[in-house]
């Protein structure tokens, strides 16, 4: 027993080289974590009961610092460049060398988790940190093995997280002295330098959209989903501040998952067992179901107290915009059990266009729902990050760029696959701008977007009659259920319409210079969905 009355072993770590840790801590409970970080001077209660802690350095992932270990299984598969940097095997037998012998006389925390909710699918993970609250992270985060499981789990992949530990970037191969590795031959994720727990998270979702589109036939989704009373499926996909947490938490539908999901031949799962939400500027009427979970077994990450008082103030983004919180998904009530859907109905792309370009509502055509979320679009408006005076425009592949290791066109040739076997509805929704861009229209209305959402859930739009957006090509519906009329064409709200050509065209004009980098990989269909810029007399 150590002085917190738990008893460690080191059995079955001499093979990954930690044979010699001071202690290792084996699947300790909520409980047990909070009192460690706490004692070891690590982190303090909130006044809800959760565990709050800096991550130090880092306060966001570091995607020039992920890398993947190139060698005979990679090396004609994986989707090279800025977002996948290769790194030699022979470096990372060194690195992996240098962290083991780091963590030799140290405790280690080590947790058997797993992921993917279809049990066909289940990844075994055995994560290993250097800090307790990153292990109580990955018991928040992963989905949690039964004590029977435990008895005889196997892991096929080990996660080891030493923030402690920094690399020499002239000796070791990296850039600066944090790093994120993946070794698919090994099974391996080495984290290090950084004690931001998305690395871990996205170490692991990074995995699996390896491994289950190249391997398993399974479309990864970096996307949230929920199922109605009636068993339909529904997927939402979106950036940052286009409302995908807002909208798919609703409480006429069950949450499969908010943030990582693979779809089957006949099923979607989460691929997670928690939830990792932003906390900036939080408040309980806006974000009840986060609001109601932030309590003892959360982690919240990076925030300040009023104070005085272990109160947080969510407001306060002196350390970081990126103020986080980790909790188990049954800590939110509305979920569904076993966190698995049957095969999506309706599938929703989110963007927030700034420009006041895009219709409130479009069904998409297969080509076009390749090419969109191939594009992956959305706007930041003036005020969202340093430096930015007037809107400009965001594309991230596949609604989730940093965390593919295959090309985009691999992953939308899966999702046109499935649409046309399974006769599945797509829809692109803006949540943007309308009657003019940003800082001359305004914010189309939350109440019409949930009708807009809601009228294509329960099948309203499939009879009504459409339109052809002039540039995009996209398919506008003329009605729509307590919606007016006015709006769905979003040329019919500006005042001055050759203005809105303008702007249209200068839209479609990023969409085509953005969309140059993947036309190597994409097929004629997907590139005749690309927008039509307008030519002017």
């Amino acid at each position: 027993m150590n002085e917190f009355g738990i008893k460690p072993t080191t059995a079955n770590l001499d093979k990954l080289g930690l044979g010699n840790v001071a202690n290792a801590f084996w699947n300790l409970t909520p409980a047990e974590l909070v009192e460690e970080s706490i004692l070891r001077g690590m982190g303090v209660l909130a006044d809800s009961g959760a565990l709050a802690i800096d991550t130090g350095e880092f306060t966001g992932r570091s995607p020039k610092d992920r890398f993947i270990v190139a060698d005979e299984k990679t090396e004609d598969a994986v989707w090279w460049g800025d977002i996948n940097i290769k790194f030699s095997p022979e470096k990372f037998d060194l690195l992996y060398n240098k962290v083991t012998a780091y963590l030799q006389n140290r405790d280690v925390f080590v947790r058997d988790s797993y992921a993917c909710a279809d049990e066909n699918y289940r990844l075994n993970i055995r994560v290993i940190n250097e800090h307790p609250w990153a292990n109580q992270f990955a018991y928040n985060m992963f989905l949690r093995p039964t004590q029977e499981e435990l008895k005889d789990f196997n892991p096929e992949w080990t996660l080891i997280s030493a923030p402690g530990f920094y690399a020499n970037p002239e000796t070791d191969g990296t850039r600066q002295h944090n790093f994120a590795i993946l070794n698919f031959t090994k099974k391996i994720i080495l984290i290090g330098g950084t004690g931001y727990t998305g690395e871990i998270k996205k170490g692991i979702f990074s995995v699996l959209n390896f491994i289950l589109p190249h391997e398993k036939n399974v479309l990864s989704m970096h996307c949230s989903a929920n199922v109605g009373k009636e068993g339909d499926t529904a997927i939402f996909f979106g950036l940052s501040g286009t409302g995908k947490t807002t909208l798919s938490a609703d409480p006429n539908r069950k949450l499969i998952g908010d943030d990582e999901h693979g779809w089957t031949e006949n099923t979607v799962f989460n691929i997670e067992g928690g939830c990792y939400a932003k906390c900036i500027d939080l408040s309980a009427e806006k974000e009840p179901q986060i609001w109601n979970a932030i309590k003892f077994g959360s982690i919240l990450e990076n925030i300040n107290f009023y104070e005085n008082t272990s109160t947080v103030d969510f407001a306060d983004k002196s350390k970081t915009e990126n103020t986080r919180v980790s909790y188990p998904i049954y800590y939110i009530d509305n979920i569904q059990e076993g966190s698995i859907g049957s095969t999506p109905k309706n599938i929703f792309f989110l963007t927030a266009d700034a420009f006041g370009v895009l219709p409130p509502i479009s069904r998409l055509t297969k080509a076009q729902a390749m090419y969109h979320f191939i594009s992956g679009y959305t706007a930041k408006v003036a005020g969202t990050e340093a430096g930015i005076t007037e809107p400009v425009t965001a594309f991230s592949a596949c609604f989730g760029a940093p965390f593919l290791p295959l090309h985009p066109t691999v992953y939308a040739e899966m999702l046109g696959k499935k649409m046309t076997e399974n006769n599945v509805n797509v829809w692109l929704i803006n949540t943007g701008w309308t009657g003019g861009p940003y800082g001359v229209g305004e914010r189309m209305s939350l109440k019409y977007t949930r009708a807009m959402i809601t009228a294509a859930l329960e099948g309203k739009l499939n009879d009504v009659e459409y339109t052809k957006h002039e540039v995009f090509g996209l398919e506008m519906p003329t009605s729509c259920p307590n919606v007016p009329t006015e709006v769905l064409n979003p040329k019919n709200t500006w005042k001055d319409k050759e203005a809105y050509d303008a702007k249209a065209n200068h839209l479609a004009e990023q969409f085509i210079a953005n969309f140059a980098q993947f036309e190597d990989g994409a097929n004629d269909e997907i590139m005749s969905a690309a927008p039509k810029v307008k030519t002017t007399a």
